[in-house]
């Protein structure tokens, strides 16, 4: 009897837990993975060539990131392994893939989505300057190509990887000059009986802001970003802001990197047509999945923070839980004992999460300030007035609608990054819930294509 034909996209944390899982029923998966290596986004792997211990790279998930690295070099002979693939459809059952220029469609009878996360980001007028970057890439700078964004980096924005990147930056010797928090510091003493599920993690964040400040870094809380000055010929000189007194205080930099918290990477859940759902805490649409991964879609799963963001940790039980529920399907023996070890372990994450979302809140009210000048989809320089006169002049009240009419998230990223802010200038302009403008459609490719690559011969 031929084995299933199963397929998991992505080999960060919830890919490898998820493809060692399978390995261990007997079967045979096929990984594939966007970047050169495994490890994903937040366990990147140094060039082969680098030499940096653990401890410098990953600080406290050093362990965590030696261990899934370690497992899926156990594994490569037990897989199918496409490193540098990228999966830019879904449709008929099958799976369309790039790799070396050449695409190919590989059918599936079960698919696992383990497509992480990226920046979740909030416009603010002169963020299109160069020199402003988003965490996650300031991040691959510091871990894949050993290097800094700038000589003077401010940090902007709020959540836990605000305060991670940072934090890695000073180990590695980088002149931060700020962290510049939007979130109140009162939100956080309110989120702490949701926070205290997981007080290892707690105390763990609350080491990395001690240690930032300890390194005599300035770190302000309930912040509102003003500017970021700067000039086309040079990029960004400062940031303004006011902070929790109303006081308008500027930073001198050559580099801002920020972000809010992380948004679940769904183009491929929307091309396999999975249902999604509102969540009202943080505004935003997800998938929709039982407890264990299984979409609406028969045969196919979400795992980690494809689905909702929990952390890595939490990704890595993901994907054993998105396995299992494979395997269950298939009809192959699990054990009961440990899918219920792994549903306990994920509902206390579950209100970790709920506590993260009350502690760091996406700051919607800045989409209502933004002046009409500030650009909120950078790659087609669409302005918040530009976007508000689609709606006041031409009614457009829902985001595809006012996409059609202004272009704003049909650029490379694909409203990536401007989708969920300009949801909230719609909103406000239209005077609606943000639920009702809906979000951006998915579409194919979910990255752009070389204009060289060319269909497989069979």
């Amino acid at each position: 009897m031929a084995q299933p034909r199963v397929i998991i996209v992505g080999a960060g944390p919830s890919g490898v837990r998820c493809a060692e899982t399978l390995v261990a029923a007997g079967l045979r998966p096929t990984v594939i993975d966007e970047n050169r290596r495994d490890g994903g986004q937040i366990y990147r792997r140094q060039p082969d060539n680098f030499t940096r211990p653990y401890a410098k790279l990953y600080g406290t998930e050093a362990g965590r990131a030696q261990s899934l690295h370690e497992s899926f070099d156990a594994l490569r002979d037990k897989v199918d392994y496409l490193p540098e693939t990228l999966a830019w459809n879904i449709f008929d059952n099958k799976l369309h893939v790039v790799r070396n220029e050449v695409s190919s469609a590989m059918p599936y009878d079960a698919l696992i989505i383990c497509s992480g996360a990226t920046d979740r980001l909030m416009p603010v007028k002169g963020w299109h300057y160069a020199g402003t970057y988003s965490l996650g890439a300031s991040q691959i700078a510091l871990k894949a190509q050993a290097c800094a964004i700038g000589r003077q980096i401010v940090f902007l924005g709020t959540g836990p990887l605000l305060y991670l990147v940072a934090s890695q930056y000073i180990k590695a010797g980088a002149n931060v000059a700020a962290v510049l928090d939007t979130s109140p510091l009162m939100r956080r003493v309110m989120a702490l009986p949701k926070l205290l599920a997981r007080p290892s993690v707690l105390l763990n964040g609350l080491g990395l802001v001690a240690g930032i400040k300890r390194a005599g870094v300035p770190v302000l809380t309930g912040i509102t970003p003003v500017e970021i000055k700067g000039e086309s010929e040079s990029g960004v000189q400062s940031v303004l802001i006011r902070d929790s007194r109303g006081n308008e205080r500027s930073f001198q930099c050559d580099a801002v990197a920020m972000g809010y918290h992380l948004r679940p990477e769904t183009q491929l859940a929307d091309l396999a047509r999975c249902a999604f759902r509102f969540e009202q805490e943080t505004r935003q649409w997800l998938p929709e999945v039982d407890e264990d991964g299984r979409s609406s879609v028969p045969g196919v799963y979400l795992a980690g923070d494809g689905m909702r963001v929990l952390g890595a940790d939490a990704a890595e039980i993901g994907g054993r839980l998105a396995a299992m529920a494979v395997l269950t399907d298939l009809r192959l023996k699990v054990s009961d004992e440990e899918l219920q070890g792994l549903r306990a372990e994920q509902a206390s994450m579950e209100r970790f999460r709920q506590g993260l979302a009350q502690a760091f809140p996406w700051p919607a009210e800045q989409a209502a300030q933004l002046p009409d000048e500030a650009i909120v989809c950078r790659c087609e320089a669409i302005t918040a007035g530009e976007l508000r006169h689609v709606v006041c002049g031409m009614g457009a009240q829902e985001a595809n609608r006012a996409k059609a009419f202004s272009r704003v998230g049909m650029g490379r990223c694909q409203g990536r990054y401007c989708g969920h802010a300009g949801a909230e200038v719609i909103a406000h302009a239209a005077g609606v819930p943000v639920e009702q403008v809906g979000r951006l459609r998915g579409q194919a490719p979910v990255k752009p294509l070389s204009i060289a690559v060319r269909e497989e011969q069979e």
